[in-house]
């Protein structure tokens, strides 16, 4: 991929591609390899919790923790808590599906790339067209 190779903020389904999903790991590589990671807390707990459903054993509960600490994660503080709530007001002002309740948790990644004033990177079509969102897919 051509163009600026700054930070980025990844989503839960691109970030955990190499658990499950080799065509979205060869799909992805090429944006977010060599660039610095950010996770918004709701990616982690996505992540976790996909682990406990599936009854991960300490052995790979250990390289998820391993993989997540190789990012920043952004937790909330009040910024990020106004930066969503702005998103969520602004979504539901243009009638984008991030206004929503059931897309709360999409909100929060969404509003993390937003407070940092980065892209997010994500294979999920609910970002598309957010207010303010810089998006990154591969998908065309």
């Amino acid at each position: 991929m051509t163009g600026p190779r700054g930070p980025i903020v990844i989503d839960t389904d691109v970030y955990s591609a190499d658990l499950s999903d080799t065509a979205l790991i060869a799909a992805y590589e090429p944006i977010i390899v060599g660039r610095p990671a950010f996770l918004s807390f709701q990616t982690v707990a996505e992540l976790h919790f996909g682990a406990l459903r599936r009854n991960w054993g300490a052995a790979r509960m250990r390289k998820l923790d391993t993989k997540i600490a190789a990012a920043q994660v952004v937790h909330s503080g009040e910024d990020l808590v106004a930066t969503y709530a702005h998103l969520r007001a602004e979504s539901v002002r243009l009638g984008h599906a991030l206004g929503q309740r059931e897309h709360d948790a999409d909100r929060w990644i969404a509003a993390t790339a937003l407070r940092l004033g980065i892209p997010l990177v994500s294979n999920d079509r609910i970002f598309e067209g957010a207010p303010g969102l810089r998006l990154e897919s591969a998908r065309s």
